[in-house]
């Protein structure tokens, strides 16, 4: 029993978008501060992160942006597969800027869970999409987008 996966990931670099999807750059699991993961750990390629065994995950990602301006509307989605080719958006969370100093923060978080039954075919990625260029935050040091990933149990 318990949980025998648990690891965190995070994008090392910021960068600003109107669209990105997926984030396939600059991801590195969390490794600093006394970081503790359990487990096998996830693995990623291009933005697209694999399993490293079949359960039920709970998904999550958090993302810090920030704009010298306003910005109407800016979403995080989190996309699933299960047949390892066409995705669909199961989770996704908004949120807006509006220019309070020359550069105004925002957070989002949405999470989804998964029953990863195949570990071949069942993946996830994660994107950005906004009206106006927003800046996504990243850091090697410090989780500011950051995902996280724990195998709940069994499917």
């Amino acid at each position: 029993g318990g949980i025998t996966v648990a690891h965190q990931w995070r994008v090392t670099t910021s960068f600003a978008t109107t669209s990105t999807v997926p984030i396939a750059s600059n991801w590195e699991q969390v490794d600093t501060y006394g970081y503790g993961g359990i487990g096998t750990v996830m693995s990623e390629s291009s933005g697209v992160f694999s399993f490293p065994s079949t359960g039920i995950y709970l998904i999550s990602i958090s993302v810090d942006a920030f704009r010298g301006g306003d910005t109407r509307y800016w979403k995080v989605r989190l996309d699933t597969t299960t047949n390892n080719s066409s995705y669909n958006i199961a989770a996704d969370s908004h949120g807006g800027i509006i220019e309070a100093s020359s550069d105004t923060h925002d957070s989002v978080y949405t999470e989804f869970m998964f029953d990863v039954t195949n570990v071949s075919t069942h993946k996830v990625r994660f994107g950005i999409e906004a009206d106006q260029s927003t800046t996504i935050l990243g850091s090697t040091n410090r989780n500011q987008t950051c995902a996280t990933f724990i195998r709940l149990g069994d499917t």
